[in-house]
């Protein structure tokens, strides 16, 4: 067995394992408003979830593509393989640590954070930084923006439109309608996240030698990415759940439907039309507050907003600063 697969199967399985965490990390993106609303059950919304995620996985090709060879740009060899180890590392770390906290941050960043830390410190690599800024960084801003804005309009059209309903049957119906919004947001999310670790592992594959092309995605990449991001996503992740679903407003069936139409739309669009690996978890958490503040600025709980945003910010620097710790660990394990 040579030195070249034990480093590609060793970053591969790390990407899975960042796989697992980021279904069960971000569980909460697709159906923590469905749960707290009592249109579906937990486990029935996670098993949803589970499959949404399986077929978004097969419609996530570009997003993948642009995180397999559109962020950085490594020589082929050992080497680079410990820093995509170290990068995957660093995400994983920030992933639990967050979750431990309850906070419902940004998987995706985590992982582009981590790989652009191991990048710089190992210095052997490059980062292509026009791509981070206009695929990563402007998104990472402009996604919630959207998701903001359009929570409040959607919902404003939802209460106009249905101001003369009767509350009770209204509540039912909306019920009803969030289990194709829930449906719709975890396809979202597995077209988003699942593809992400696609990427990781296409190019882990280029660059230990095990293929010409770094954009290509074998079928076996798809299923294994898919099935290890549904196996986390049924395993759930409840204390994020409990903040998106509880903390941030109180959700009713209506504002749930809005919130997660609103966000699986914004996801669609940029997996679908601009290929940009954007984050399920900011999307739908600003969707949340839009909606929220129909009712009124202070129905939504605007101290656990901020700690959620400051989440947001260092969710890049922080995985990228555990990446350079992991890489001056595994460094020597992936000398040349």
């Amino acid at each position: 067995m040579d030195a070249e697969f034990i480093a590609v199967a060793a970053v591969i399985l790390a990407a899975m394992a960042f796989d697992y965490t980021n279904g069960f990390h971000d569980a909460a993106n697709a159906i923590a408003t469905s749960v707290s609303t009592r249109a579906l059950t937990p486990r029935v919304a996670l098993a949803m979830a589970a499959v949404g995620n399986f077929i978004g996985a097969h419609l996530g090709t570009e997003v993948a593509k642009t995180v397999g060879d559109g962020l950085v740009d490594l020589p082929l060899g050992i080497p680079s393989l410990g820093i995509v180890f170290a990068g995957v590392l660093g995400a994983i770390t920030w992933n639990l640590i967050t979750w431990y906290f309850g906070l419902p941050s940004s998987s995706s960043h985590a992982l582009f954070g981590g790989l652009v830390g191991a990048t710089l410190f190992a210095t052997v690599g490059v980062v292509q930084w026009d791509n981070i800024i206009n695929k990563v960084l402007i998104p990472m801003v402009v996604s919630p923006l959207v998701g903001l804005a359009l929570g409040f309009v959607v919902m404003v059209g939802i209460m106009w439109a249905f101001r003369r309903g009767h509350p009770g049957r209204l509540n039912r119906g909306f019920r009803w309608a969030q289990t194709v919004s829930a449906a719709a947001m975890s396809v979202g999310h597995g077209m988003q996240d699942a593809a992400k670790t696609m990427g990781i592992v296409v190019l882990a594959l280029y660059t230990g030698g095990f293929q010409s092309d770094s954009s290509h995605i074998p079928e076996w990449v798809y299923w294994t990415s898919a099935s290890v991001l549904a196996a986390g996503t049924y395993a759930g992740g409840w204390r994020i759940i409990r903040t998106l679903g509880r903390k941030i407003i109180d959700l009713g069936p209506a504002e749930g439907f809005a919130a997660e139409t609103v966000a699986s739309s914004v996801l669609y669009f940029n997996a679908l039309v601009l290929h940009a690996p954007i984050s399920t978890t900011h999307t739908i958490t600003s969707a949340i507050m839009g909606v929220g503040a129909t009712k009124r600025l202070s129905a939504v709980r605007w101290n656990v907003a901020g700690n959620i945003v400051i989440a947001w910010i260092t969710t890049f620097p922080a995985a990228a600063f555990f990446a350079c710790l992991f890489y001056f660990v595994v460094r020597p394990l992936f000398a040349a």
